[in-house]
């Protein structure tokens, strides 16, 4: 699963306006118009070699603030604590796109652990606290668990059934 194919179906379940995107990228740090999100939201199949000219390609960097713009933008803006930076945290883009994409979906809609366990049970994926907890852990964490394509997309499917239903 590509970044892009992460941002369309991230869109799709929260049900997010185009200019409701380019709000949330600018909130994460990064500005983009309204026709470069479309042209990251262009669908492309696996293996396809007719890639419009206009079409963007999303890297880490790009998911991380999308995902950090989304948790301002659901949350607001956190006041910083004395001696902390302002504004969101610097994009590193070094992370798994998949984990990152659970833990920041996780923070942005201020879901419990509960909350996740029954997304993804409504996705169609049986998961333990044990497990759940293993791919939300930071990558140095020795219990650090990767995430795979098909855990993420039966977790964006759980959330579309949660909040487009």
């Amino acid at each position: 699963m590509t970044n892009n194919d992460i941002l369309i179906r991230l869109r799709y379940a929260l049900d997010i306006k185009n200019t409701d995107m380019v709000e949330i990228f600018k909130l994460g740090g990064m500005k983009y118009t309204k026709e470069d999100v479309l042209n990251m939201l262009i669908k492309i199949k696996d293996g396809e070699e007719d890639i419009p000219d206009n079409y963007i390609k999303c890297n880490n960097k790009m998911v991380e603030a999308f995902l950090n713009g989304l948790i301002t933008f659901k949350r607001g803006p956190q006041q910083p604590k004395q001696g902390q930076q302002e504004g969101p945290p610097p994009v590193t883009g070094n992370e798994s796109p998949n984990n990152m994409l659970l833990k920041k979906v996780k923070i942005a809609l201020s879901l419990t652990t509960e909350d996740m366990l029954d997304i993804l049970y409504e996705g169609g994926v049986t998961v333990s606290k044990g497990e759940l907890g293993a791919i939300l852990r930071n990558p140095s964490h020795r219990n650090y668990k990767e995430c795979g394509d098909r855990f993420v997309r039966n977790f964006l499917k759980g959330l579309t059934y949660k909040y487009r239903d």
